[in-house]
């Protein structure tokens, strides 16, 4: 996408040694542009085959020239040896019938459509494949757009059933798993961008995390998927998390920032053994208690499910609960270092006040942990009645956010925030004034991107102990792993691969 002949030069380079297979040269971004002298010049630098698009303004690029020059541009380009073009749909006929006695045979056309409004139905999809195989193409291109996550499969409904190379991408956010899982659902290829926020089109990723965020090269169609599932998604570490314990202890499976705004509507439309498991968080894991055939009773005395299991049998959906084993188990941790006494006896928290900011999910967990280890809970919500309502069930008490500010605890108070205040983007928010956390013994916030919230920094200014959502993310993913692998859970590799975060 460089402006210049010289900048697409070292950007070729780069794809080289990022070990990208093809690059594909965007001529509608050139600034000045010679089209013999420079298409000569980008073919002869290219360390890697060619795909050159010379994309028009009325399909989303920025060509707005005369057409007959841009098709001459594409014909000359495979004349001196280019190993692809992409050509429109809207003008292939032409197009192809132009090269019918020239057509070299190195040179491969694909024949593409976009859609940036959304994506159209199976039986639509089906109608613009054959219209773009009529054309003559070599490889079919389809780029839509997702308006739901649900509707990446009709894309990969498309792609796993096609007898010719297709490539099958689905634009934005919601569509981020149709460039990834591509590899399994016999894609011909996917795009990556070489830096961060250089898109050609939107929702790319970089090469970077295709290979080492997502293990892309292992992917093929028999690797099981998994995924977290949120909204907001795009923050969690989660695929960072799994993805190298999949790869280290040889597991073939991947796992997915899933963007997903109905939970019943997702599972429904994944529904086949291939999406095997999924992480759920805010603000879908009470929605997902009444999505699963079974629950856990834990989870269903929680009222929360963070971990769906798919049996491979019956495609049954199973709900647990690994939130509160996670958080209650390092702030356990962050107790016993502060203690100077030995309490191997019995939990740090039996007896203690412990305070919940948030009653969600991850408040109703870890409310359910803490008492379950003998401490006395308080929920505190910006409603109250929603806080009473958690409180009745967990036999503790209410109170609203207003009134926690005011609130002086006694001594050896824990504090725990289970909302998403502090989250990024809003890393300056906080529950709490700064005035009002010395009074704890210790704070926690689940929130793990930042690793250092407002909060937590300002706790630990205050000389207050401070556990981070990192060590809960840690505590509750070994659960999830072992359910999702059948296999032992890679703790050592879990902390080596967070300790660099």
């Amino acid at each position: 996408m460089a402006d210049s002949i010289e900048k697409m030069a070292i950007d070729m380079a780069k794809a080289k040694a990022s070990t990208a297979d093809l690059v594909e040269i965007r001529l509608d971004s050139l600034k000045n542009f010679n089209p013999r002298e420079d298409l000569q010049a980008l073919i002869r630098q290219s360390p890697l085959p060619t795909l050159f698009t010379y994309r028009p303004v009325w399909e989303g690029g920025q060509y707005d020239g005369d057409e007959k020059e841009r098709q001459n541009v594409l014909r000359l380009a495979m004349e001196l040896g280019a190993d692809y073009i992409d050509v429109e749909l809207k003008v292939a006929d032409e197009f192809v019938e132009s090269i019918y006695e020239k057509k070299p045979e190195k040179a491969k056309i694909i024949v593409s459509y976009h859609n940036n409004e959304n994506t159209p139905s199976v039986e639509e999809l089906g109608d613009i494949v054959a219209r773009i195989q009529s054309t003559g193409a070599d490889i079919v291109k389809i780029a839509t757009t997702a308006l739901d996550i649900t509707d990446v499969a009709r894309i990969f409904q498309i792609t796993v059933h096609s007898y010719v190379p297709i490539i099958g991408l689905v634009m934005g956010e919601r569509g981020l798993i149709s460039r990834i899982l591509c590899a399994k659902f016999g894609g011909f290829l996917t795009f990556g961008t070489l830096e961060t926020g250089d898109v050609s089109a939107p929702g790319q990723p970089t090469i970077e995390d295709l290979l080492n965020l997502y293990n892309f090269r292992l992917l093929g169609p028999d690797t099981k998927v998994f995924g977290v599932i949120g909204k907001p998604i795009g923050q969690s570490k989660s695929p960072m998390l799994y993805n190298e314990a999949f790869r280290s202890s040889g597991f073939d499976g991947v796992y997915v920032h899933l963007l997903v705004d109905d939970l019943p509507r997702f599972l429904d439309t994944y529904s086949s053994p291939d999406f095997a498991g999924f992480s759920c968080t805010l603000p879908h894991k009470e929605a997902a208690v009444k999505c699963c055939d079974e629950v856990d009773p834990v989870a269903k005395s929680i009222g929360a499910v963070n971990c769906i299991i798919r049996r491979q049998s019956d495609g049954r959906l199973f709900g647990y609960n690994t939130d509160y084993l996670g958080a209650i188990s390092a702030i356990e941790d962050g107790l016993r270092a502060t203690c100077t006494t030995s309490t191997t006896a019995g939990s740090p928290l039996a007896g203690r006040l412990f305070v919940i900011i948030g009653a969600g999910g991850a408040g109703k967990a870890i409310a359910y942990g803490a008492k379950r280890k003998g401490a006395r809970v308080v929920i505190a919500n910006r409603t109250y009645a929603r806080a009473k309502e958690v409180a009745d069930i967990i036999e503790g008490d209410a109170m609203s956010l207003a009134d926690l500010v005011n609130f002086r605890p006694e001594e050896g108070t824990i504090l725990a925030n289970t909302t998403s205040i502090g989250m990024l983007p809003n890393i300056n928010e906080t529950p709490l004034p700064k005035d009002s956390l010395k009074y704890y013994s210790l704070i926690f916030d689940a929130i793990y991107t930042p690793k250092m919230t407002r909060l937590l920094r300002e706790a630990q200014e205050c000389g207050v102990t401070i556990v981070t959502g990192v060590q809960m993310l840690i505590g509750q993913a070994y659960e999830q792993f072992e359910r999702f692998t059948g296999l032992p859970a890679p703790k050592e590799q879990f902390l080596k691969t967070m300790s660099n975060y």
